[in-house]
């Protein structure tokens, strides 16, 4: 694409959801620099941009010209420091409050006033973020969904001073990547949290409970209710420990007890079994 929303933007993370935000603003045409302080996960994750663009290339989406013309638009750098005269600048990294809110701060010293930060929290306070900075007019969520090149929602949540301008440039910016937007309010979870999120911490107690099998109740779902994956499998592929922190977001934030994480989820994830990115969770990835 030839004249993209944005000719620069930054993303701040280089693992799942920062490679595909990053994949996917390249493919619309933006010169993307993404951010992250380890130089391995910046090599993992242009290696992933690149096996993406191999799918779509082999699947006769795309030429392998353009696929490399892609992967050109994506530079990398281990400093926030790097990053100049960005448009706008999508946080994606680990989905804790302190971690992002450190990011923001230090994205409102070094970018220009009318630099849009957007954050890719699945459940945290935009209002809340957008307090470490100076620009809370200027701070939004743009939560894009897993994997991100594929899907096409982006859930685009206002703060409580988030301007108008920078929610139709947003909302705007979204069509433009071939997502479909869909505004919230600022509440834990948005809409896609406060519904998946206990649909799996439910299932979680059905299986320590002993109401069926893992395998049972995943098929359950699949069969019953026609969801293309069951909640225990799509909590490994998001992460259990993922899972955990936005429950804690909705516990708290909402203090209600039907968001309480099952006492079994606190166990897999205090042991290390966090699903498909540790190799086990409620399935076995190793073999």
């Amino acid at each position: 694409m030839s004249n993209p929303h944005y000719k620069k933007v930054g993303v701040i993370g280089a693992g799942t959801m920062g490679n595909g935000i990053a994949q996917v603003f390249a493919t619309a045409g933006s010169e993307v620099l993404m951010v992250d302080a380890a130089e391995a996960a910046l090599e993992r994750g242009q290696s992933a941009i690149a096996k993406s663009l191999a799918r779509s290339v082999k699947k006769e989406r795309m030429t392998q010209a353009e696929a490399d013309a892609i992967c050109a638009r994506v530079k990398t750098s281990t400093t926030i420091a790097d990053l100049t005269d960005q448009e706008l600048v999508v946080e994606a990294v680990v989905e804790k409050k302190a971690v992002k809110s450190s990011v923001l701060q230090e994205l409102d010293k070094t970018l220009p006033a009318g630099t849009i930060l957007a954050t890719n929290t699945s459940s945290i306070s935009i209002t809340e973020l957008a307090a470490a900075t100076s620009r809370p007019d200027r701070v939004i969520g743009m939560h894009f969904m897993n994997p991100v090149p594929v899907m096409k929602l982006i859930e685009v949540i206002r703060g409580h001073e988030t301007s108008d301008e920078t929610t139709s440039a947003v909302l705007a910016c979204s069509e433009s990547l071939g997502k479909v937007p869909v505004e919230a309010t600022d509440y834990p979870g948005f809409v896609a949290n406060r519904v998946l999120m206990p649909m799996i911490n439910e299932a979680v107690f059905c299986l320590m409970e002993g109401v069926a099998s893992r395998d049972g109740i995943d098929t359950v779902m699949k069969l019953g209710m026609a969801h293309p994956m069951g909640p225990l499998a799509l909590a490994d592929l998001i992460g259990l420990d993922v899972c955990l922190d936005i429950l804690e977001v909705l516990h708290s934030g909402l203090g209600d007890d039907k968001y309480r994480p099952c006492p079994l989820l606190r166990r897999m994830v205090a042991a290390g079994h966090l699903g498909r990115k540790s190799g086990k969770g409620f399935y076995d990835y190793q073999g």
